[in-house]
C-alpha cells in the first residue's frame, strides 16, 4: 500500500514536539510543570503587590498623591526550585513613606520568595542531604543539573559557602542560653552516621525534648564517642551551665551511658526506657520461629491498658519464656520498672513516651545507610549538616496530645491509669508558659 504524504497526524506533531524537548534538554512535561511554576509566582505576587498598595491608599503627600504605588518590574531572574529553574521578574513597588523617627525610606519586600533568593527553601533542604549521604561539593552542580535543569546557584563556592554558614549556626545554636526554656520530657539517642569519613564514624548524641506547654524541640545535637557515659555527661552538664533544668522523664535505649550520666547530672530525672530498641533486643534473643508469638506478647505489655495489666502481661512473658530462652526472658524483667514508668503520666502522653519516635523518624533517611566515600570530610561538616537537616524537620513536629497535661507533670500531679488524680495549685502555670515553671 502506497504511503500517504503531505499530511502531518497530531500524534506525529506530538512526537516532533518531543523530539525537540529532548533536544533541548528537557521534556515537555517539566516545560509545562515551569511554566505552570512561572504563571503561578506571576499571579502570586501580583497579589502580594496589589493588597500591599492597597493597604497603603490612604497615606497621601501633601499634593494629595499616593506614597506606595506601583514602579513595573524588577529584571528577569531564574529561581531554582522543585519544578526546576523557573525564569521571574517580580514586580517593583515605589514607596515613599519615610518614618519619622529613624528618617528610613519604607520598602516593600517581598516573601514570594525575597528579592535575593536563588532557590526555593526546599531546594536549601536537599543540599545537607546530599552532603550527608556523600556527595562532595564539586558533584553538585552536574547532579542537580540533571534533577533542575540548571545548576546556576549551585556552584561549588556556593556549597562551600553554606556548608559554612551551617557549621556557624550549629555552633551558636550549642552555647545558646537553656535559662528561658523548660523541658519536661527528654528523648535521647546516639545516631551513627557511617559518612564521608573513610577512617571514622560519627556518632551524634540528640536530645529531643518537649516544652511545658506540648511543643517539641531539638535541645542538642553534639559530637560524641561511641556513646559513652563521658561524652553524654559532658553534654549535660553543658546544657545544666547554659540553665536547663532537670526534665521530668528521660526515654532512651537501655544501652546508652547516658543513664549512668543522668544519674550523676540530674539525679531527680525519671527513666523510661524505649519499648522498640528492647523489643528488638528481645527478638535477637530467640529463634526465628518464636520471635512471631513474642513481639504478639511483648504488645500485651507495652500496649496494656494500665501498669498493673502491663505488669502482669509481662509475668506471662516471663514464664513462658524463662525455660528455653531465659536471656530473652530476662531483658523484661529485668528492666520492668524502667519500662513501665510511662504509665506513671498522663495516658494521652503514653503514646509519645514509649519510644524514641521523634529522633527515630527524624533520622531514618540518614541513619546506618550511608556508604563511606573518598574525601577527608570533617566532623564539623557532618555535625552542622545533621543540625540543618533536624533543624528542618522540626518545623514539622506535631505537639504532643493532650499538651495542657505537660504543665501539670511538671508541677507535681499524680496521674493513676493515666488520669488526673491530684490537682496541685498551678494557676500560675496556666499563665505563664515557661518562665514561670523553668
Amino acid at each position: 500500500m502506497a504511503r500517504r504524504l503531505g499530511k502531518v497526524r497530531p500524534c506525529d506533531e506530538e512526537n516532533e514536539t518531543h523530539e525537540k524537548s529532548a533536544v533541548c534538554g528537557g521534556s515537555l512535561l517539566d516545560e509545562i510543570v515551569r511554566d505552570g511554576a512561572r504563571q503561578m509566582l506571576a499571579v502570586a505576587w501580583q497579589a502580594e503587590v496589589a493588597a500591599y498598595i492597597e493597604a497603603h491608599a490612604h497615606e497621601r503627600d501633601e499634593a494629595g498623591r499616593r506614597l506606595v504605588v506601583r514602579n513595573g518590574f524588577h529584571e528577569q531572574r531564574e529561581v531554582t526550585t522543585a519544578a526546576g529553574a523557573v525564569p521571574v521578574r517580580a514586580p517593583r513597588v515605589n514607596d515613599k513613606r519615610v518614618d519619622e523617627v529613624t528618617g528610613q525610606r519604607s520598602r516593600f519586600s517581598s516573601a514570594i520568595p525575597p528579592a535575593w533568593a536563588r532557590k526555593s527553601p526546599q531546594v536549601e533542604q536537599v543540599l545537607p542531604m546530599l552532603y550527608l549521604h556523600g556527595l562532595s561539593s564539586g558533584d553538585f552542580v552536574p547532579a542537580l543539573e540533571k534533577f533542575l535543569g540548571t545548576g546556576h546557584g549551585l556552584s561549588s563556592t556556593t556549597i562551600t559557602r553554606l556548608t559554612k554558614d551551617w557549621q556557624d549556626e550549629a555552633r551558636a545554636f550549642k552555647t545558646r542560653s537553656l535559662a528561658e526554656v523548660d523541658y519536661v520530657y527528654l528523648w535521647v539517642d546516639g545516631i551513627h552516621l557511617k559518612v564521608r569519613l573513610e577512617q571514622d564514624k560519627v556518632c551524634l548524641l540528640v536530645m529531643i525534648g518537649v516544652r511545658a506547654y506540648g511543643t517539641k524541640e531539638l535541645i542538642a545535637l553534639d559530637d560524641g564517642h561511641c556513646e559513652s557515659t563521658e561524652s553524654w555527661a559532658d553534654l549535660l552538664r553543658s546544657c545544666q551551665r547554659r540553665g536547663m533544668r532537670a526534665p521530668v522523664l528521660a526515654i532512651g535505649d537501655g544501652a546508652l551511658g547516658f543513664w549512668a550520666a543522668v544519674r550523676q547530672v540530674f539525679p531527680g530525672t525519671h527513666e523510661q526506657r524505649c519499648w522498640f530498641h528492647k523489643i528488638a533486643n528481645v527478638l535477637n534473643a530467640l529463634p526465628k520461629s518464636a520471635q512471631p508469638g513474642a513481639k504478639t506478647a511483648l504488645a500485651e505489655i507495652w500496649n496494656a491498658e494500665d501498669k498493673d495489666q502491663a505488669a502482669a502481661a509481662a509475668r506471662v512473658f516471663a514464664a513462658q519464656y524463662r525455660v528455653k530462652w531465659p536471656k530473652a526472658a530476662a531483658k523484661i524483667t529485668d528492666d520492668l520498672d524502667v519500662l513501665l514508668e510511662f504509665y506513671n503520666y498522663p495516658a494521652e502522653h503514653w503514646v509519645h513516651l514509649r519510644m524514641t519516635n521523634p529522633i527515630e523518624s527524624t533520622f531514618a533517611t540518614v541513619r546506618l545507610r550511608q556508604r563511606v566515600t573518598k574525601g577527608p570530610g570533617s566532623r564539623a561538616a557532618e555535625d552542622a549538616m545533621a543540625f540543618t537537616l533536624i533543624q528542618a524537620a522540626q518545623s514539622r513536629w506535631r505537639a504532643v496530645n493532650a499538651p495542657h497535661l505537660v504543665a501539670l507533670v511538671r508541677a507535681g500531679a499524680t496521674f493513676e491509669r493515666g488520669i488526673l488524680i491530684e490537682r496541685p495549685d498551678y494557676t500560675s502555670l496556666e499563665s505563664g508558659g515557661d518562665q514561670q515553671v523553668a
